[in-house]
């Protein structure tokens, strides 16, 4: 008896934190079968496990919350509680915050694995959330950058006058810039569309998202590039997060940064096996030379009023080593 009514005296405050919680709406641009959905929905599902319920969060996947920078805006002003953000767009309220997306700033993988964690990285961050009042909860590796387009490109003068699709971030604009190509700011959702009617002659993203979305289908040729090793962040509110407890905070940081390493280990995977799946689909993968590409784009790390100094251009170069 006193065994049947401690597990209903249970389920009772099980159901009250339950009819109690919060619901938490969490957007992103990607497909339901990318690591980076698969890995937030554990963390929401451990979050509502670990806080009895206190919190549930609602997972809103493929822009069905608009495009990035409006999904960003939105996290700005609480109209959207989480979400992945691209610091190309978080730069506009602190610029250093997007110097890991510097073309070419990275040797390896070693190299940016040891960004999240380190001095370089706590500063930059701290940075960003005095500034905005949102909190960061991770890192996540979303791939090197590479060009799909429908000719080959082999060295920086065939992307000269290319229409080139890139987001609205600035480093991404400092890369097209520095080989002659035209960059066309076109959203997210709007890519697949914009290559097959021709309106731009190439994109670039990494190979897990160019499968994703089917770019492949209106691409015959992918330039490995590896142009900009890029992460995006996982940002919370302020508000959001200011009103937490402190032990709902803790949950909330260990299951967002799990799902950080395990989603950017997942692409690490895919993207040792995509090479031969593209060209498994006709696509035709080549290596163009990436030092010609690097030497034209480094010198713009500092040139002009980047927003960032030399200093943590050199602290980023400096790890690892």
């Amino acid at each position: 008896m006193l065994k049947l009514t401690c597990l209903t005296v249970a389920a009772l405050a099980f159901t009250a934190a339950a009819s109690n919680a919060e619901t938490l709406r969490f957007g992103h641009a990607y497909e339901t079968s990318e690591a980076f959905h698969v890995r937030s929905l554990e963390a929401a599902e451990e979050i509502k496990e670990r806080t009895g319920g206190r919190y549930e969060i609602e997972i809103f996947p493929a822009s069905q919350l608009g495009s990035q920078a409006e999904m960003n805006e939105s996290i700005n002003l609480g109209t959207l509680d989480m979400g992945y953000v691209s610091p190309g767009l978080m730069a506009e309220i602190h610029a250093p915050i997007q110097l890991h997306l510097a073309p070419f700033i990275w040797r390896d993988m070693d190299h940016f694995n040891a960004y999240p964690g380190s001095d370089i990285y706590k500063d930059i961050t701290a940075g960003y959330e005095a500034a905005s009042g949102n909190k960061i909860l991770g890192l996540t590796y979303y791939g090197q950058r590479h060009v799909s387009s429908n000719k080959a490109i082999e060295k920086p003068e065939d992307m000269r006058g290319l229409k080139l699709r890139i987001p609205p971030v600035p480093l991404l604009t400092m890369f097209a810039d520095s080989v002659g190509a035209n960059a066309t700011p076109i959203a997210f959702a709007e890519v697949y569309l914009a290559l097959q009617q021709g309106t731009v002659d190439a994109q670039e993203n990494p190979l897990p998202t160019i499968k994703a979305k089917k770019f492949h289908e209106v691409q015959s040729h992918i330039a490995l590039t590896g142009h900009l090793t890029d992460g995006f962040f996982t940002v919370v509110n302020g508000d959001v997060w200011s009103r937490m407890s402190d032990e709902d905070k803790a949950v909330f940081q260990d299951a967002w940064t799990k799902a950080a390493s395990n989603a950017s280990a997942d692409i690490v995977a895919q993207e040792a096996e995509l090479v031969q799946w593209f060209r498994d689909q006709g696509v035709t993968v080549t290596e163009p030379d990436r030092a010609a590409f690097a030497a034209l784009v480094e010198p713009k790390w500092t040139e002009g009023n980047v927003g960032w100094t030399t200093e943590q251009v050199e602290a980023i170069r400096a790890l690892g080593k």
